[in-house]
């Protein structure tokens, strides 16, 4: 089945391309089907390549899906035209009386702060209480995964001596091989970071209703989950896509900051060969498991039945 976009999303045009089948929404009014209904969180700076790597994933399901977008009322966006924000996004003020099937929440280049000190915190921290009433399950990405363990959990972040930046081998944790958001996954899978702080298991291990079912040796926590199965906390950017951390990689360059080769990324570590993609088949089923398994079997049909 197709994802139900808004009329005239830029995404829509740049995954057509892929053969990847989308709809907007006049077309989707006309099948009586009840769809899924997502909202999107977007925090990072260049929205536009961050929706489009989203619902990339999000396509890959025979579900019908109705992708919002969503945005704070206490930020504005430097990045992305003021008319693409006006025509896609909605403030949580004005959502806030909704319900839906599944929020991602993603990250958002506010590492350096303390979570207090983000100018937006108190909205956000008022989106995320939200969500345990009005959403059915909720996936964390990158910088809201630590701000999500903070507010609900008090799990401090820490800063790294360097940037976590490239893409790490991972493994699923003993005894969580059989859950469903693993299914199809290798023992050994590889997943983009981009970071400059981290949670830590130690942290993580006080709190009995929060289990750690991925990790890294080099890269550390992974995946996060809390409240059943409702809540996935992902420290990393499956949804990157091939070229994401080479355009980080040259404009930290071009800026003269420091900055190392992005670890396991180019052929040969040379950023004159371009990258290895290592990590497309697990962001598809990362996506598709939690999608199939923790929204579409766990939400009522009636969404204003999610409690």
């Amino acid at each position: 089945m197709p994802l139900n976009l808004p009329d005239r999303l830029p995404a829509i045009d740049l995954l057509k391309e892929e053969n990847i089948f989308v709809i907007d929404n006049s077309r989707a009014t006309a099948q009586d089907i009840r769809p899924l209904k997502i909202v999107i969180l977007n925090l990072m700076p260049i929205k536009i390549t961050t929706e489009t790597d989203l619902i990339r994933l999000l396509s890959n399901s025979p579900l019908q899906i109705e992708v919002s977008f969503m945005k704070l009322k206490s930020h504005t966006s430097k990045n992305t035209p003021i008319e693409h924000m006006k025509a896609f996004y909605r403030d949580f003020e004005l959502m806030k009386n909704e319900k839906f099937d599944g929020m991602i929440i993603t990250g958002a280049p506010v590492e350096h702060l303390a979570f207090e000190e983000v100018n937006y915190w108190e909205e956000i921290a008022d989106i995320f209480a939200w969500t345990r009433t009005h959403v059915t399950s909720t996936l964390y990405i990158c910088w809201a995964a630590q701000a999500g363990l903070y507010y609900h959990y008090g799990i401090p972040k820490y800063p790294l001596d360097k940037k976590m930046f490239g893409i790490f081998e991972h493994h699923i944790c003993e005894g969580f091989r059989q859950l469903p958001i693993f299914r199809g996954f290798d023992d050994l899978f590889f997943v983009p970071h981009s970071r400059h702080t981290e949670i830590r298991r130690e942290d993580i291990e006080k709190h009995p209703e929060l289990k750690i079912i991925s990790e890294s040796d080099d890269s550390g926590v992974h995946i996060v989950m809390a409240r059943g199965e409702r809540e996935f906390f992902v420290t990393g950017h499956s949804e990157y896509s091939p070229y994401t951390l080479d355009t980080e990689y040259r404009r930290d360059v071009a800026k003269g900051l420091p900055i190392d080769i992005p670890k396991n990324y180019y052929v040969g570590d040379n950023p004159d060969n371009g990258p290895l993609v290592r990590w497309r088949s697990v962001a598809n089923l990362l996506f598709s498991n939690w999608l199939n398994y923790y929204v579409y079997q766990e939400t009522p049909y009636d969404i204003n039945e999610i409690k």
